[in-house]
Formats: C-alpha cells, sequence, structure tokens
C-alpha cells in the first residue's frame, strides 16, 4: 500500500491526500456537479420541495434510470450560497475505507478545510471509528451548513457503510444537509427518519413530467405539437423524463415529428438501448427471463408471472424490482405492471431471442386467469394466443355472451371475435358467431351460426348422457338467449315464449354464482320476451315482462336492457292514450345510456320515437321532427319490427299534421318485416289510411277500413266512430263511441278524441248545450297532457265554440291565444323557439360555452381538465337537450333561448 495515502491513526502523511488508499489518484470527475444540457427544463415545483434538503438533515431523491433526479439535484445544487461537496458513488468502491476516503476529498474539493487529525483511511476494507467521531464533530460545529450529494448511491451496497454514514448524519446535524441520490431504496434506517419529520422525499411519481411539463421540453426541443399528441407521448412515457428527451431529439430529425411520435417502434430507439443497457442487462438471468415473459401482459399478479416462468420466486423478484425503480410499478393489492416503454421492448425482445414462445405464454395466461376469474384478460389472452376454441368456451362457459349486447364491451368483443377463423367449429364458437351477425342485424348469417350450434350442442348433450356427466347448461342458456332475440327481431311472439320457458328451466342447472355474476343475461331475456309480447298487442303481458327489467337496480351491465324496457314501456302508454307517461319514461330511458357513459348509438333507440309521437299531438311539430332526426342520425345498432313500426308511427303522424297524406300513408308501413302481424300496427296503419280517404272525401271507405282492424281497439273506434260521421251516420258513431268503456285503460290522447266525435255529432243535430259540455270535459282532460293535435285535426265547426264564453277561458293560454295583456315581450315568443327537451346541467353548460368560444373536443377537454370521451358524452346529451344535431346550431338555439 502507498505511503502517500496518509494514515488515519497517527495523522501523520500529507494535510490533504492526493491518492485514495490503494495509492490511485483521486478521480475528479466523481466530484464535478453533473452539467445540465442545453434542453434541460427547470421544474419549478421540484425546485421548491427540494428547497426543504435546507430544513431536514437527510433528503432522498429516488427514482428510475433516466428519471432526472440527477440533473433536479445538480441544478438545485448550483443554485446554493452554502458550499456543495459532490461525491458520485461506484460499485466498484472496495469496503468502507475506500468510500470515506473519496467522501472526505469531495470535501476538500468543494472547499471545505478538515483539520489534519481527522485523518485519511489508510486500508480500503476498513475505517477506524475515531475517524468518523472527528468528522462528525468537526462538521456538527460548523456556523453555516454544508450540503453533501451522494449520487447513484443505490450502488453502495455494503450495510456497514450505511451504519457508519448514519452515524456521521446523526452526529453531524446541524452542520450537514445529506443528499441521497439514488435509484433503490438505501440501507439507513428511513422510518426514523420519516417518524422524527428530519426527512425529505421525492419519488418517481414526483419526478415523472406532467403534461404541461412535457409539452414545454417537447417546445424545447423545437416540437410543437397537438395536444393529443402531446398527452399520448406523456402517457406512452409515463412521464419518463429520459424517455421524453430520447423521443424528442430522435423526432426532430423525422420530417414529420407529428407522425413519428404517434407510431414509433420503442425496440428501435435509443429508448430500447438505453434501458436494456441500465435496467435488462444489470438484472440476474432468473429476473431477465421473468421479465421477458410477463412482458406479454399488462398487469400482473406474482402468482400468474409464476404461472408463466414455471417458477416460484416471482413475488420476491418483482418487489424487489419495484425497490429499485427497475420501471416495474407496484398497483397495490399485489398487482404489478411495466412501464409501457419498458414493456415494448421487452416484447420485442422477447420474440428475438425466444421466437415461438409468446403464444405458449399467452395461453398459460389466458389458462390463470380463466380459472382466477379474470374473464376480459382471459380472453384477450385467448385470441392472442389463436386458441379461438378456448377463447369462445370461455366466454360461453362464464355465460358472458350477454355482453355482445349490452354497450360496455360490446365493441371490444365484436373487435376480438372479428379474428376468429372458420377452423373454430365448436359450439362456443357458432354461439359466438350467431351473437355477432343478430348483434348487427344480419339475421340470415346468425340463424345459420344458431342452427349450427343447436346441432353441436345436441351431441355434447347425448355424449354427456352417455358418460352420465352434467350437461352444457351454460352453452343452452345462451343459446337460449340468441333464440329469444332472434323471436324478437323476426317478430315471432310464440318462440320468444317458447325460449322464456326453456331459460326458466336451464336457470336451475346453471350455478347461481354466474347468473348472480352476469344479472345482464336476465334482463335481455325479459326485455326480448316483452318486446315480443308488444308486437303481439298483449300490452299488460308485456308490461310486466318490461317492468321486471325497467324496476331493476342493476348496474352499467343492465343499463342498455333497462333503456330498452323504458322505452318500450313508454310506447305502450303512448299506445294506451297517456302521453305524460310515454313522455316520463322515454325521458328516463334517453338518460339511463348517458348516466353510464354508454357507447352510442346503444340498442333499439325507440326513446326519440316515442317522444316524437308524443310532439305531434301536443302540436308541438319542430320538436317531433327534431326527434326523429335525432333517432334518424343516431342510427340504432339494432332494429325489430317494434321500433320500426314506431318509427312509421310517429313519421305518419308527423306528415298527417302536416297535411301531407299521400306522404304519411307511404310511411306507415314499418320497414321491418315480422313472421306476426300486430294488431296495433295494423290499427294505427288503418288510421293513416282512413284519414287519407277522409281528406279526399270517401268516409265510407275510412270507416270500412277501420271496421276491418282485428280486435277490439278503442283508438280504431273513435276513428271509425268520426268516420261514420262524416258518413252522416250520427247514430253509427254514437253506438260505436259507447263501446269505448270508461273504464277501460284509454287516456286522454283516445278519450278526448271521442269527446269530440261525440260533440261535433251534438253539434249536427242542434244540441249547442251538450257540445258546450262535452267540449268543456274534452279541454280539461286535454289540459293536463297539452293534448293540441285532436283540437287541430277536429274541423271547421270547433273554433267558433271555442271562442264561446264558458270555453274561451278553458282554451285560453295553451290551446288559444289567451286574452289581452301586457305588451308582448320583443324576443321571440316561448311557442316559436326552438324547443329545449330537458335542462341542461352545469358540466353541459360549461362545454357549451367553449363550443361558442369555437373551441375544438381536445380543446374543451384540455380547458375543463376531463377527457375527450367526457366531453364527447356531455356534447351527444347537449345535442339531444337542445334538439340539434351540430355544433354550430347548439350554439344558434342555445342564443335564441339565453343560456348564452
Amino acid at each position: 500500500m502507498s505511503a502517500v495515502a496518509g494514515s488515519e491513526e497517527s495523522g501523520s502523511g500529507p494535510a490533504v491526500p492526493c491518492a485514495d488508499p490503494q495509492g490511485d489518484p483521486f478521480l475528479r470527475t466523481r466530484f464535478a456537479v453533473p452539467a445540465r444540457p442545453a434542453m434541460f427544463l427547470r421544474r419549478k415545483r421540484l425546485i421548491d420541495h427540494l428547497d426543504q434538503a435546507l430544513r431536514t438533515p437527510l433528503t432522498m431523491v429516488n427514482g428510475a434510470a433516466g428519471a432526472g433526479k440527477t440533473l433536479l439535484v445538480a441544478d438545485w445544487a448550483a443554485r446554493q450560497d452554502l458550499p456543495v461537496a459532490w461525491l458520485t458513488t461506484e460499485a466498484g468502491d472496495q469496503g468502507p475505507g475506500m468510500f470515506w476516503a473519496y467522501f472526505l476529498q469531495a470535501l476538500r474539493a468543494a472547499g471545505v478545510p478538515l483539520p489534519p487529525e481527522i485523518g485519511c483511511p489508510a486500508d480500503a476494507g476498513r475505517v477506524d471509528r475515531t475517524l468518523l467521531t472527528r468528522l462528525a464533530a468537526e462538521l456538527g460545529a460548523r456556523e453555516r451548513p454544508l450540503i453533501v450529494v451522494l449520487d447513484e448511491y443505490d450502488r453502495v451496497t455494503d450495510p456497514e457503510i450505511a451504519d457508519q454514514l448514519e452515524f456521521v448524519l446523526h452526529h453531524a446535524a446541524p452542520g450537514m444537509r445529506l443528499i441521497l441520490v439514488t435509484r433503490t431504496e438505501p440501507l439507513l434506517p428511513l422510518h426514523r427518519h420519516r417518524a422524527a419529520g428530519d426527512m425529505t422525499e421525492i419519488r418517481n411519481a414526483e419526478l415523472a413530467f406532467t403534461p404541461e411539463e412535457a409539452a414545454v421540453l417537447l417546445r424545447r426541443h423545437g416540437l410543437r405539437l397537438p395536444v393529443p399528441v402531446a398527452e399520448a407521448l406523456g402517457e406512452r412515457t409515463r412521464g419518463w423524463a429520459a424517455g421524453l428527451r430520447l423521443c424528442a431529439l430522435a423526432a426532430r430529425e423525422s420530417p414529420d415529428p407529428e407522425t413519428y411520435l404517434k407510431r414509433f417502434e420503442a425496440e428501435r430507439t435509443a429508448v430500447a438501448d438505453f434501458l436494456l443497457a441500465e435496467v435488462l442487462e444489470r438484472q440476474t438471468p432468473e429476473t431477465q427471463d421473468l421479465l421477458l415473459r410477463v412482458s406479454v401482459l399488462e398487469r400482473f399478479r406474482p402468482e400468474l408471472a409464476n404461472a408463466l416462468t414455471e417458477r416460484t420466486d416471482a413475488e420476491g423478484i418483482l418487489a424487489g424490482l419495484h425497490r429499485e425503480n427497475a420501471f416495474v410499478e407496484d398497483l397495490g393489492h399485489a398487482r404489478y405492471r411495466l412501464h409501457p416503454l419498458f414493456g415494448e421492448i421487452l416484447h420485442a425482445h422477447l420474440r428475438m431471442r425466444r421466437p415461438g414462445l409468446e403464444p405458449l405464454l399467452h395461453r398459460r395466461a389466458a389458462e390463470w386467469l380463466r380459472r382466477s376469474g379474470t374473464l376480459a384478460e382471459a380472453l384477450g389472452h385467448g385470441a392472442a394466443a389463436g386458441d379461438w376454441e378456448f377463447t369462445a368456451g370461455a366466454l360461453v362457459d362464464d355465460l358472458a355472451i350477454g355482453q355482445l349486447f349490452t354497450g360496455l364491451r360490446s365493441g371490444d368483443l365484436a373487435e376480438l371475435f372479428s379474428r376468429m377463423g372458420p377452423e373454430a367449429t365448436s359450439p362456443a364458437a357458432n354461439l359466438v358467431r350467431a351473437a355477432r351477425e343478430l348483434s348487427r342485424c344480419e339475421l340470415d348469417r346468425g340463424l345459420t351460426h344458431l342452427r349450427h350450434a343447436e346441432r353441436g350442442l345436441a351431441g355434447d348433450e347425448s355424449r354427456a348422457e352417455a358418460e352420465d356427466a352434467p350437461g352444457p347448461a351454460a352453452a343452452r342458456l345462451s343459446y337460449v338467449l340468441l333464440e329469444a332475440l332472434a323471436a324478437r327481431l323476426t317478430g315471432s311472439p310464440a318462440k320468444a315464449e317458447l325460449a322464456a320457458g326453456t331459460a326458466e328451466r336451464l336457470r336451475e342447472q346453471v350455478p347461481a354464482h354466474l347468473l348472480d355474476k352476469h344479472p345482464e343475461l336476465t334482463a335481455l331475456l325479459l326485455a326480448h320476451l316483452g318486446s315480443t309480447r308488444l308486437w303481439a298487442g298483449r300490452f299488460e303481458e308485456a308490461r310486466a315482462a318490461l317492468s321486471l327489467v325497467a324496476d331493476g337496480s342493476g348496474d352499467a351491465s343492465t343499463a342498455l336492457p333497462r333503456e330498452d324496457s323504458l322505452g318500450r314501456l313508454a310506447l305502450i302508454d303512448y299506445l294506451n292514450g297517456w302521453l305524460g307517461r310515454a313522455e316520463r319514461k322515454a325521458m328516463a330511458a334517453l338518460t339511463v345510456s348517458e348516466r353510464y357513459s354508454l357507447p352510442q348509438p346503444s340498442g333499439f333507440g325507440i326513446g326519440r320515437l316515442v317522444l316524437a309521437a308524443v310532439a305531434v299531438d301536443r302540436d308541438e311539430l319542430r320538436l317531433a321532427r327534431a326527434h326523429l332526426d335525432a333517432a334518424a342520425d343516431a342510427r340504432p345498432t339494432m332494429r325489430d319490427p317494434v321500433t320500426e313500426a314506431g318509427r312509421a308511427l310517429a313519421t305518419a303522424r308527423l306528415l298527417l299534421a302536416h297535411g301531407d297524406t299521400a306522404a304519411a300513408l307511404a310511411a306507415a308501413e314499418p320497414a321491418v318485416a315480422a313472421d306476426v302481424a300486430s294488431p296495433w300496427v295494423e290499427g294505427h296503419t288503418a288510421l293513416v289510411a282512413a284519414a287519407t280517404h277522409l281528406a279526399r272525401g270517401r268516409p265510407e271507405a275510412a270507416a270500412a277500413l277501420l271496421h276491418a282492424v282485428p280486435g277490439h281497439q278503442p283508438v280504431c273506434a273513435v276513428g271509425e266512430a268520426r268516420a261514420r260521421l262524416a258518413a252522416g251516420t250520427p247514430l253509427a258513431a254514437i253506438d260505436l263511441l259507447d263501446g269505448v268503456l270508461p273504464e277501460s285503460r284509454t287516456g286522454p290522447a283516445v278519450t278526448v278524441r271521442a269527446l269530440l266525435v261525440r260533440a261535433e255529432a251534438a253539434h249536427a243535430v242542434g244540441d249547442p248545450a251538450a257540445v258546450r259540455r262535452l267540449v268543456a270535459r274534452a279541454l280539461h282532460e286535454a289540459r293536463r297532457e297539452r293534448l293540441r293535435r285532436p283540437f287541430a285535426e277536429a274541423g271547421g265547426w270547433l273554433p267558433p265554440v271555442l271562442d264561446t264564453p264558458p270555453l274561451r277561458g278553458l282554451a285560453a293560454g295553451w290551446l288559444t291565444p289567451g286574452p289581452p295583456g301586457p305588451p308582448p315581450h320583443t324576443g321571440p315568443r316561448p311557442e316559436d323557439r326552438p324547443p329545449v327537451v330537458e335542462e341542461l346541467s352545469g358540466r353541459e353548460r360549461d362545454v357549451l360555452r367553449r363550443l361558442d368560444r369555437m373551441m375544438s373536443t381536445e380543446e374543451i377537454a384540455a380547458d375543463l381538465c376531463v377527457s375527450v370521451n367526457t366531453v364527447k358524452t356531455h356534447l351527444k346529451s347537449v345535442f339531444r337537450k337542445l334538439a340539434v344535431n351540430r355544433r354550430n346550431d347548439a350554439v344558434r338555439r342555445a342564443r335564441e333561448l339565453r343560456l348564452l
């Protein structure tokens, strides 16, 4: 050993050693404060936090490789008035003697005078306790504290050095402020420092660049990018400083930086080189193998990692990687994930180093996830493995096929199974194919796949009976659900009833936990059954089934069936003449899917059609057209006879109100054929045709047409009575009206028309008292529902009657202009203004105000600190409530209504 190192025991030797205990010159670079690059971004929030280091003895800046921790501390240190001693530690340091020799030299390099009696370690492997005591006493006596930065402290792994450093730190206070820059938790007793409140911590999450900081950094590199591109890069890098800088440098060299950053392949960039060298290659072979294998996963538990490695050491390895900030994130509850860029690079590395292993890993993951009950992830890995029999079987056996129709995962599942090839021939695969086709109303293809599944299930049941094994009850119940849907789409009530009966028996064979897990299956079955009963005109039976769904307390999984059922219940109320009830249910239907932010359009979308029909009966024709236009723009994903009949009914009624009888007659027929005729559809189609005959002066033809409608439908009886009256047979008309019993379930939309026909008959025979009495009753009933259309349809005899003193007050203000009053407002009258379907919420008004400022969807999202999808949901709601379809129309209508 060289004598120039000096002697710590005697204090002999040079006062300022120029060599380490092994006789080698000190490396001056280890004492140099790192220079900040030209593109360095000072982040005030971190500087302010680091200022706390002046008030606490210990500060730890703990982050991953490339997190920017060294540059942060270097920038902060360069701005301090106090002396700063900087030491970059090295893994090659051999023992406490070498560490403390460099520690002392760092103090001297910073201009800190040390008395000769402190000495210097002469042995690289050890240091005398008296040296540490003298050093601590010297530092503790300082009037102004000394800042000591130990960079890359994670390379210090000797517990003895950690104990010695804690000793010096404890006894040197308040003369020393120690800052550790590290990738891992140091061996110091941090719990004691935290408990005492004398420790400052800046960790990996705080070091990450915020979206705003990332945008500024990119601009420093000459990149001015749209907000979504910058945000996407920030999310992909998780704010990792080195990743952002390396991506920015690479993009700057590209002719199209924006496209580059959208599509760059991480495994072919300097980012990959950095992470492979700084993270992966530092690990043991076992850890590298685990990291490569879990790169096929988005998030994972140690047990799942063990399933992929076929070992049992994942728990300890993952915990260690997280402690070391090795780009493994702890999500809590024993769940982990890889940093996105690190995961991409490892995935590419896996394919290169272990070709052919990836499908096997996906299959192992799929099987483990299926056993653990994590269906969505199991399906994704099954598809990635290319094992479609497994993937389809997992969906069907879990009783989750209804998710293809609930709006939550419909799109994801449809996209997933769109890659399934013809080689998958199991009953489950054919059931999934049938569900996909039926969800798009591709009846022929859907029914073909359903028949293939039926034959396969029959074979499975035969084999199960021969082997005395349980049959595929979940698959059979899934099949029955699709049969019920097919019956609904084809207008086949008998088939739907048969499917419902079969489902009731199968439910007893399916594990109860599966039924509880998937309430959407029962809700869908009841909705399909109720819809076919509605088509058949069995309103009370339909109401019973649909109410079970609509009144259920379900969550987002049943939102779409509940919306659908509410819309059909609204239609029943409308057909029975109860406009207010119909409107309330239809409005509730529209808000169900919005509440859960389900993708739009969804389901069958009948709610708007009912609102359009209600608006026609109230003579609010602009509102009716707005609802019909909105329903047409939505283009619901599914069409069944009930929905199309509702569309035809509302459209024809609106055209009749405009006096276009020919167009109304052409629009009255539903666009979707059905196996069984619907009595109420026939009745309302006949009413439109009858109105055409009446308009052309053929009342006998109108009466005959309505008389031929099957079943006793009050609305048709009233229509026929009006035609008989026009044909000059008032007694026949009265007889028909007497058949519309008061105790029937018909509402004001029917009874008001009946009263007006009776009043017209009394007018024809010259009984003015009866006319006034009947019209007064009609006005009383109609006013509650704002029912105006029957009075507009009544004919020329009615206006003079309404202008008589007893009736004028009943009609004033809602049916006819009110009495003279204050001068009218100079702005648009309420009835002239575009209608508001529902009051806007506060957040919707915020979005509307930003629309008025011509902000884009992305700019609104950034301004309100919400996601783009959230803004789109609010926009759809604003358009619906203002009865518009475009942004400019929304702003214009809002100004007319003084919302802006």
